[in-house]
């Protein structure tokens, strides 16, 4: 049989030196290196957690730079939790959780403007709980069926 072809991939809304730009607003960074270090470890960390499809789509939209950093981790098997994911970049960068959270903070925010609204949603649906509040999403959960019938 014939593989179907796949549309070429587009064209990156930003340049990497854009994005460095934007993660140094969104983080009040004093130097572009030091947005440029958050980028480099928030997605090696991403890439760590992130797998199938989702994985491929976001590179796609990332600038190639940044797209590389994310590929070149291989996932981790253990799967964290929006949390865990903070503390385990704060122990691998010796930052404090707080610094840690605010780097993905920043980081996360220019990635999910150019994500978009749909990628952004599969990626969420993918990653364990705790992971929309760091890309700057509410956090809606389903109800629990066992809560549920407790309550009643």
């Amino acid at each position: 049989m014939y593989d179907q072809p796949r549309p070429n991939p587009a064209t990156p809304a930003m340049t990497f030196d854009q994005m460095l730009e934007r993660v140094r607003y969104e983080g009040a960074y004093p130097t572009r290196e030091r947005a440029a270090e958050a980028v480099r470890t928030v997605l090696a960390a991403l890439g760590r957690q992130l797998t199938g499809d989702e994985r491929v789509d976001l590179a796609q939209c990332l600038p190639v730079e940044a797209a590389l950093t994310l590929t070149a981790q291989i996932p981790d098997t253990e799967h964290l939790t929006g949390w865990s994911f903070v503390k385990d970049l704060a122990e691998r960068t010796g930052a404090t959780p707080a610094v840690a959270r605010w780097d993905t903070g920043a980081v996360l925010a220019v990635v999910t403007r150019l994500a978009g609204p749909d990628l952004l949603a599969r990626i969420l649906r993918r990653l364990p709980d705790g992971y929309a509040l760091l890309f700057g999403q509410a956090e809606l959960r389903q109800p629990q069926p066992q809560l549920q019938a407790a309550a009643a």
